[in-house]
């Protein structure tokens, strides 16, 4: 049964990781819903957040070829009920829309949107919440004309307490121990 699952992956910030990474998918025939690719709360670490559909055994496959790719350093994959998610919707619709009464402003109040720039010719709003309610103003504002749409990927966060700093800190001790190992093997 197919599920929506968020991943979170910190990496390197090194060419080629993204393409090595998305490979994994393409290769699977996983389509992605959403991507995104930031700093993380981490100096030099990158988070990739990326929406799929797939099944349970799917995710567990591509988790482990996606932490297995150098450059990568921890990944995880969460459902809807481990995180806390968002995504952003700009619209621009034509200034002459709000000439029918105050339909457009309510519909702006009603949906917690809010209107970023006024020029003459458009007006720029602005609403964050999950993708359908990106969706519902979309579909409510269209007959007063969408002069252009664009919604983000899904910035999310999990719900779980230990921190990435404290799984890079177990990585980073679990590579020490390992070349202390070796280095004590080829004595």
């Amino acid at each position: 049964m197919e599920k929506e699952f968020t991943l979170s992956i910190f990496t390197e910030n090194k060419i080629g990781v993204l393409q090595r990474i998305t490979g994994i998918f393409t290769r699977r025939h996983i389509n992605i819903d959403s991507m995104i690719a930031s700093e993380s709360e981490v100096k030099g670490v990158y988070r990739f957040t990326i929406v799929v559909n797939c099944s349970l055994d799917l995710i567990k496959k591509v988790h482990k070829q996606i932490e297995k790719q150098i450059g990568v350093l921890k990944a995880f994959y969460f459902t809807n009920k481990e995180i806390v998610y968002q995504e952003i919707a700009l619209y621009k619709v034509p200034t002459k829309s709000f000439s029918h009464g105050n339909d457009v402003e309510n519909l702006i109040r009603n949906h917690n949107a809010h209107i970023l720039t006024v020029e003459p010719d458009y007006i720029i709003i602005e609403k964050a919440g999950h993708k359908d309610e990106t969706q519902e103003l979309f579909n409510k504002l269209l007959p007063y004309g969408i002069l252009q749409f664009a919604r983000s990927g899904r910035v999310a966060v999990s719900k779980q307490i230990k921190e990435i700093t404290a799984y890079l800190r177990d990585l980073e001790e679990a590579s020490l121990y390992s070349e202390k190992e070796l280095l004590l093997n080829n004595k």
